[in-house]
């Protein structure tokens, strides 16, 4: 190669070199003006050589700008179509009951189903923002959320039924409302309020209705909502971030036909369920991962459900594993249910007491020893996902593995236990009149 030419083409890259700028937005510049000035030094070939390059350049640059224009232009769509998700819902062109499944409504069962959207709100910098219906199931979380590592974390659980006339309505909303205050305040999480967890309810619900099954099949939109401390601690104090969300799965009724057979119970010996002092009371997530091995091991020993006593003295009822115990005498005409700052208040116990007494027999909330099991004619658990389940006997193994069994009334299903149960599933599915107000009309705008 020439000496000149050899010039040349060393002013050509020491110019491309420095005058070449790649910038992350994807766009190449050219600073013109030093381009310009090594012009004059190189001959006619590189010269055309540098100038096409420029201009090919030019051309990918532009390309390039457009393509992120057209990239943040879709991005734009997409947050469109989140904000329009949770703005407005599918109750105007979808009704209970016509979602495709792959199992008949009547046979659901009590298990995850995936549908259209779950509820979410944030709570960030004191305050609670707008709900947001969300497609995805799976979520972000940073690692040292205190959901994680100090299980600030509460639920609650309800559901919304399907009247004859097409209309859904939610049993008892505020209640869940109240009891998960009552959890946020123990926990130190952000309480939300009523009419905030009612409207994301609402929201949720009309973005999901074809998932409500139908009138007459005996099932339910089962509603689950979950607030958690997402933000990050590592010393232990609450977090500075809370996230608040709904989720809403179709069920069928827990046992087949509504009411099971009478089942056998077996009262929890090695194992407590909450200190008197402890959270018992509230409806916090470690409650339930600390039954998770008694549950298990009562059901290897042929025992469907446990019962837990006191932790000081283990000589009082408190309640079973997942449901709120309840004696009925039926001589004396007694509803019997224990009273115990270590027992959830359920709100379906609640409800069944206000029927009983309707039904004529005196409530007492007290003190249950064991030793009273041995007058009850029936026994019932009672709760949300099973509403009732009788309980056949309750046995009590000791220290020699000898077994002392309580047994209620010929281990079928008692009169008053059925007649409690169709009384408060007729009113949750509209077919009694609703004189406690207890139903929460979805509304269809």
């Amino acid at each position: 190669m020439k000496r000149g030419h050899s010039a040349d083409m060393h002013h050509m890259q020491h110019a491309c070199r420095r005058k070449i700028t790649i910038h992350t937005s994807w766009s190449l510049q050219f600073r013109t003006r030093s381009i310009r000035c090594c012009l004059p030094k190189m001959s006619f070939c590189n010269k055309f050589i540098v100038i096409g390059l420029f201009l090919l350049c030019q051309t990918a640059s532009s390309f390039l700008a457009a393509k992120s224009t057209t990239l943040r232009k879709v991005g734009t769509r997409q947050e469109s179509s989140i904000q329009h998700l949770r703005l407005s819902s599918t109750s105007s062109r979808a009704k209970p009951g016509t979602a495709k499944l792959d199992t008949p409504w009547e046979e659901l069962g009590f298990e995850f189903r995936p549908t259209n959207s779950h509820v979410r709100v944030t709570y960030k910098d004191g305050e609670w923002g707008k709900p947001e219906l969300v497609k995805d199931p799976y979520m972000s979380l940073h690692i040292g959320a205190t959901a994680l590592h100090y299980g600030q974390s509460c639920f609650e659980g309800l559901k919304a039924f399907c009247h004859e006339d097409g209309e859904v309505y939610v049993f008892r909303p505020d209640e869940n409302a109240k009891r998960m205050q009552s959890s946020c305040r123990r926990t130190m999480m952000p309480e939300l309020p009523t009419e905030n967890f009612i409207d994301a309810i609402q929201e949720v619900v009309r973005d999901n209705i074809e998932y409500v099954p139908p009138y007459g099949s005996g099932g339910a939109l089962y509603i689950r909502p979950l607030l958690f401390g997402s933000g990050p601690r590592i010393g232990l104090q609450p977090a500075d971030e809370y996230t608040f969300l709904i989720m809403v799965i179709p069920v069928g009724d827990y046992y087949k036909g509504g009411l099971s057979s009478p089942v056998d119970g077996l009262i929890i010996g090695d194992f407590d369920r909450a200190a008197p002092r402890g959270v018992g009371a509230v409806k916090v997530a470690g409650n339930y991962a600390a039954d998770l091995l008694p549950n298990m091991l009562s059901k290897k020993k042929g025992y469907p459900i446990g019962l837990y006593l006191d932790a000081k003295t283990q000589t009082v009822v408190e309640e079973f594993s997942t449901s709120n115990f309840v004696g009925i005498d039926t001589s004396q005409k007694k509803y019997v249910t224990p009273r115990s700052p270590s027992v959830l208040p359920s709100i379906t116990n609640k409800s069944l007491m206000a029927i009983a007494e309707d039904e004529g027999f005196l409530v007492e909330q007290r003190e249950i020893h064991v030793e009273e099991l041995k007058t009850f004619d029936e026994v019932l658990a009672v709760g949300t996902a099973v509403v009732v389940t009788p309980v056949g006997s309750i046995t009590r193994l000791d220290e020699k593995g000898e077994e002392t069994t309580y047994t209620f009334g010929d281990k079928e299903i008692g009169e008053t236990t059925k007649r409690l149960y169709s009384r408060v599933r007729s009113i949750q599915n509209g077919e009694e009149e609703d004189k406690y107000n207890w139903n929460y009309k979805i509304s269809n705008e």
